[in-house]
């Protein structure tokens, strides 16, 4: 069979239809396809003739056409007849030519060896690829410390992959709702943590679990949170359990905590449909860390704050009937409370308090064998808030603590 022959026009209108294709799928620029295809010409030229030369490309990004030059610096006293040319015999090309004046020459990049095409086409490849690496890592870095929705593509032991579009997520085992189940094809709002460039491409990480998941939520199902009117001061998360979130306002007549639980908490429901059976306490953020604590501690019913500013420790007074309340189941409550505020809490009854003298911040909560500070969750780093705890559960778990 007769092997059909392509037409130089047909092949040049090929390469720039390629180029095309290339931007509208892939959303590289032509330009920078251009430029790469001028340097892998360049590299290969060099390559294939094992010379230094000082070699330029030129192409038509309408037509295709190729163009390449090789350059010589006119000189008194030539070094080589590769870089550089003398005076007399640059006249016989250019008549008024100077020292140190430019002499181009053309050359004709058809005379490409094979092994030198190939060259130029893995490096166009490589630069492509590239291309579409940076693409990705932009894009996402973009879009860092924001919600993404994305799709659940697999899963294995430890890992949830989620699909973002142009690339892929990783949701490791301490970035999932303890006790939420994922499957493929499964839609969900995911918080984009970090982007990292490695030698295979980015590497995007997201979480569920991080407490700025609640914060972007809020933004998007509360108004005044979004409008700024309602600030998130803080927030200390156990995800999949219970969030303490401080809220403030500078504007006198707006209630925080109302604007963000809304008329039988329908405000608030938004966020908590999207996190499961986890329950979040509305709280009023102040200034006064006493009554900041205060606040913290609720829903319990506090007695007196005492701070000691240099150990940074606060001694909570309750009355006996609220010290189980205060605590919480496990001590989740008092914890909660310590990383939302920053404090050292220590919990005592009147009686416990009396007991020990003032020597009592030193020693640990009855039934809970510890002072709890408010730096033990690495996730809520840069989040520290105060608050009047509102008692906002989820409508799937009663409010049991």
């Amino acid at each position: 069979m007769k092997k059909k022959t392509v037409s130089r026009e047909e092949s040049l209108r090929s390469f720039i239809e390629a180029l095309d294709e290339i931007e509208r799928t892939k959303g590289i620029k032509k330009a920078d396809v251009l430029d790469a295809v001028k340097a892998a010409l360049v590299a290969a030229y060099k390559k294939d003739n094992r010379s230094n030369q000082n070699v330029s490309v030129d192409i038509d990004g309408t037509t295709g056409e190729i163009e390449m030059y090789a350059h010589r610096t006119v000189s008194d006293s030539p070094e080589d007849d590769i870089t550089q040319i003398s005076l007399e015999e640059a006249k016989g090309f250019k008549p008024d030519a100077s020292v140190g004046d430019d002499i181009e020459f053309r050359l004709d990049p058809t005379e490409f060896g094979r092994v030198a095409t190939q060259n130029a086409k893995q490096y166009i490849l490589q630069q492509i690829k590239e291309s579409e690496r940076q693409i990705v890592y932009d894009t996402y870095s973009a879009k860092k410390d924001e919600l993404v929705v994305g799709t659940v593509q697999r899963t294995d032991r430890n890992n949830i992959y989620v699909s973002l579009g142009r690339s892929e997520g990783i949701m490791n085992i301490s970035n999932q709702i303890p006790g939420e189940q994922y499957y493929q094809g499964m839609r969900l709002r995911v918080y984009l943590s970090d982007v990292k460039r490695t030698n295979k491409g980015s590497q995007i990480y997201v979480s569920r679990s991080h407490p700025m998941l609640i914060k972007r939520l809020m933004e998007i199902d509360i108004p005044e949170i979004a409008d700024g009117s309602v600030e998130i001061k803080a927030i200390a998360r156990e995800a999949g359990s219970r969030t303490k979130v401080a809220v403030w306002s500078s504007n006198e007549d707006v209630d925080p905590i109302g604007a963000c639980v809304g008329q039988k908490g329908v405000r608030i429901q938004g966020v908590l449909n999207e996190i499961g059976t986890e329950r979040i306490d509305i709280i009023q953020y102040s200034d006064d860390p006493v009554v900041f604590i205060s606040n913290a501690i609720s829903p319990a019913q506090v007695f007196e704050v005492m701070i000691d500013e240099e150990e940074h420790v606060a001694t909570v007074i309750v009355d006996e009937s609220q010290l189980s309340l205060a605590i919480g189941k496990d001590g989740q409550n008092v914890r909660l409370a310590a990383r939302l505020t920053g404090w050292k809490i220590d919990i005592k009854t009147p009686e416990q308090y009396a007991a020990i003298g003032e020597s009592s911040s030193e020693d640990a909560v009855d039934g809970a064998d510890e002072t709890f500070a408010g730096t033990e969750d690495p996730a809520d780093e840069g989040l520290g808030a105060d608050g009047t705890d509102a008692g906002v559960p989820n409508d799937k778990e009663e409010n049991a603590d």
